[in-house]
C-alpha cells in the first residue's frame, strides 16, 4: 500500500514552490523512485545522486515532508517543459466565453461607426464574442432598416476576423447581430487585418 501511495502522489509535483533537485537536496536519506516509477527504496542521498548521474537524469524531491522525503528519478527540465506547456493549454479550455457588447444609433455618423469598428475587432482579437445593438427610440423604430444596413456594413467591415453567428434581427425595440471571432488563417499576416480594418472604417 506504501508503495501505491508513494507513487500515486508523486504524479502532482508543484511547479509553483521551489523544488529541491540533485545537489540541492541536503537529507542524508531519501526515499527513491526510479524513472519507471517503481519503488527503489530508502537509501542514501550521494548513492541516489550517483544513480541520477549514471542514467543522465535528475534526483527531483517529490514529498519533502515525508520522512525521509521521496524523490524520483526524471529529467526535471523536460517535466516542467511539459508542465508549463499542460499548463497552458488547460487555461485556454477553461477561459469563460465573454460576450462584449456594442451599441450603435440609428443616426451613427460614419467617423463614429468606423470606431466602434474598430472597439469590435480589437473584442473579437482577444478571443471575445461580440454583440452589436442599434436601439430604436420613438419614431425610429419605422425605419429599421437602416439599423440593418449598420450591422451588415460592421459585418462586413469585421469579415476577416469574424463569424456572424446570428443574423441581425429584432429583439423589442432593438436590433442585434452577434458575432464570434473567427479562427486565424496560418499563412495570413497578421499586419494584413488591422490594415483592411483601418482602410475599412476610414472609407466609411
Amino acid at each position: 500500500m506504501l508503495r501505491l501511495c508513494i507513487v500515486q502522489r508523486e504524479a502532482s509535483i508543484s511547479t509553483t514552490r521551489p523544488v529541491r533537485t540533485n545537489e540541492r537536496i541536503r537529507v542524508p536519506e531519501v526515499r527513491l523512485i526510479d524513472e519507471d516509477g517503481t519503488h527503489i527504496g530508502v537509501m542514501r542521498t550521494r548513492d541516489a545522486l550517483e544513480m541520477a548521474r549514471e542514467r543522465g537524469l535528475d534526483l527531483v524531491e517529490v514529498q519533502p515532508n515525508a520522512s525521509p522525503p521521496v524523490c524520483r528519478l526524471m529529467d526535471y527540465g523536460k517535466f516542467r517543459y511539459e508542465e508549463s506547456r499542460r499548463e497552458r493549454e488547460s487555461r485556454k479550455k477553461q477561459r469563460a466565453v465573454v460576450v462584449k457588447e456594442v451599441r450603435l444609433r440609428p443616426k451613427i455618423d460614419d467617423h463614429d461607426l468606423a470606431t466602434k469598428g474598430r472597439q469590435a475587432y480589437r473584442f473579437l482579437q482577444s478571443g471575445d464574442k461580440v454583440k452589436i445593438s442599434v436601439l430604436f427610440r420613438g419614431r425610429e423604430i419605422a425605419h429599421q432598416d437602416i439599423g440593418e444596413g449598420l450591422l451588415n456594413r460592421l459585418a462586413e467591415q469585421l469579415a476577416p476576423v469574424a463569424v456572424v453567428d446570428q443574423a441581425p434581427h429584432m429583439e423589442g425595440r432593438t436590433m442585434v447581430m452577434m458575432l464570434s471571432p473567427k479562427a486565424p488563417a496560418p499563412e495570413r499576416g497578421e499586419s494584413e487585418r488591422p490594415e483592411a480594418n483601418e482602410g475599412s472604417g476610414a472609407e466609411q
